[in-house]
């Protein structure tokens, strides 16, 4: 906005402190929730595609599946993907609180 520009004038701020202290924050703020959904999608549709592009694998393993009598290596990896999306959704949750106006 130009009156944030014009406030940084009267504070003595060149361009490149009104840009760092001023514009850049706001900006991070308003774009963080966005970036932040978009990874966690990223990585949950990356496992997707990457199932449906290995079908051989995963018939294969259907079949030790059926042998073994035993779904163990499906919840180990419903685990792993877990965590993951757990662990950036912790991030973006604490990016977010971080640049936060209201604490």
């Amino acid at each position: 906005d130009k009156g944030q520009f014009e406030a940084a004038q009267v504070l003595r701020l060149d361009r490149w402190q009104t840009m760092i202290k001023i514009v850049i924050p706001q900006v991070i703020k308003i774009v963080l929730p966005s970036i932040g959904n978009e990874v966690i999608n990223l990585v949950k549709d990356s496992s997707l595609v990457y199932v449906i592009g290995l079908g051989d694998l995963l018939r294969a393993g259907n079949v030790a599946m059926a042998r073994d009598v035993t779904l163990v290596p499906l919840v180990l990896v419903a685990i792993i993907y877990l965590i993951l999306i757990s662990a950036c959704s912790f991030a973006q949750k604490k990016l977010e609180e971080y640049f936060s106006y209201y604490e």
